[in-house]
């Protein structure tokens, strides 16, 4: 021990507590079971068999009361047969000395000679008990049930070991609360998950059953178009456009909702990944795009391979890219992919010089479904982000985006350095 004007230091040590206060000790063992596990069961036989090996009974029952707190249910016992707890398994909080110690929340002790039920009184006598002994669970002022202790022989019952029971039985009701709320919260995330799965397979389901439809209504309304143009007038052939245009944007939305799904289901296949390629790849599929508007394409001249799962990444990518095509604006004249690290992540960027985001919009648009205004009459479902967002969290990342004072916006995206 350091003692000091100012402060006094000691390593704990369990052994010592133990030669100094045996039944603080015992307190402490008890608290440190009673919180090494949230299983009720488990909570109640670790805390049985502590108080078996310290006061030496013969027998332990741990009652819990119902919830019409009319009565004590028994839930974890030790020293007793199987074939004898049938007639213990329930007791009435108005009779007996296990219902008193619940109904007026006391410790009581009792020889069991001087028991008011003799019936009851000539059966324990017969196996052999001398002493019972009640601690109520108490806690917050509420008795959540009792411990009921016996033995077969006599016992010594000192000032100090009734306030170890008692604090014990304290112990015991907080455990028990804990367990509950474990359980309960247990039960809801398992609701919860269940949920998810059925929202998920419905989403599916529709999404499926929406696409052949769909691709067969922008079939039809292109064939109308292209064998009955003569027939059609302006305002005929614009109706056959605005069909094909409607149904194509369900196909758009129906493959989106299951990229999304992939996305939050699908184990990655993490591996070194050629970060240089796929950039290339996407440049090639708009590279008509970037020549018509007149877009001019940066990038690094080198990129290091990174752990990642390959089509994920890939998809990541080609969605801003396709955000900054669809949503930059008009006025879009440079795309520049750049790329940084530091000493937990790489770091992707992917710069425009259109129309700015607004700083509120910033969190907003990696969520499900959300467009900004100003991209209301484009393609689109308002899920490529929220894909985005998925995979690289997925990544143990994050995606995040700044614009400039008067135009331009930069997302950047974080992947993990710690992916194996």
């Amino acid at each position: 021990m350091v003692v000091d004007k100012k402060y006094i230091s000691t390593k704990f040590s369990h052994t010592k507590l133990k030669r100094r206060h045996k039944e603080l000790a015992v307190l402490y063992d008890i608290s440190s079971d009673l919180t090494s596990s949230l299983g009720l069961t488990e909570v109640l036989d670790r805390a049985i068999l502590k108080v078996l090996e310290h006061f030496k009974v013969d027998t332990v029952r741990i009652y819990l009361m119902d919830q019409t707190e009319q009565c004590l249910e028994l839930v974890a016992y030790k020293g007793i047969a199987k074939n004898q707890v049938k007639e213990l398994r329930k007791i009435r909080i108005s009779e007996g000395f296990s219902g008193k110690a619940a109904r007026t929340k006391s410790f009581i002790a009792q020889k069991v000679a001087d028991l008011e039920n003799k019936e009851r009184a000539a059966l324990l006598q017969r196996k052999g008990f001398k002493v019972v002994i009640c601690v109520p669970l108490i806690l917050r002022d509420k008795v959540v049930g009792v411990m009921n202790l016996g033995s077969k022989r006599m016992i010594s019952l000192t000032e100090a070991k009734i306030d170890l029971l008692v604090a014990i039985g304290s112990q015991i009701a907080i455990a028990i609360n804990v367990a509950r709320l474990y359980e309960d919260i247990r039960k809801k995330a398992e609701e919860i998950r269940k949920t998810k799965e059925e929202l998920e397979l419905f989403a599916y389901t529709i999404s499926h059953d929406l696409k052949n439809p769909a691709i067969g209504v922008s079939g039809f309304a292109r064939l109308l178009a292209e064998k009955y143009e003569h027939s059609l007038n302006e305002k005929g052939k614009r109706y056959c456009n605005q069909i094909r245009k409607a149904a194509e944007q369900i196909e758009i939305f129906t493959q989106d909702i299951n990229e999304y799904i992939k996305s939050r289901r699908v184990s990655f296949n993490i591996k070194k990944t050629n970060i240089k390629k796929i950039i290339g790849h996407i440049r090639n599929e708009v590279l008509h795009v970037l020549k018509e508007r007149n877009i001019k394409w940066s990038e690094p001249d080198t990129i290091p391979q990174v752990m990642a799962d390959q089509l994920a990444i890939t998809r990541v990518f080609r969605n801003l890219i396709d955000n900054a095509l669809k949503h930059a604006g008009e006025n879009l004249t440079k795309i520049a992919i750049g790329y940084d690290e530091d000493k937990d992540f790489h770091i992707f960027s992917f710069s425009n010089d259109g129309v700015a985001m607004k700083k509120k919009n910033s969190e907003v648009i990696f969520q499900m479904f959300q467009k900004l205004p100003a991209s209301e009459q484009t393609d689109g479902s308002g899920l490529g982000l929220t894909i985005v967002k998925e995979i690289v969290e997925a990544h143990k990342g994050k995606v995040w985006c700044e614009s400039g004072p008067k135009k331009g916006t930069t997302f950047y995206v974080a992947i993990s350095k710690d992916l194996g």
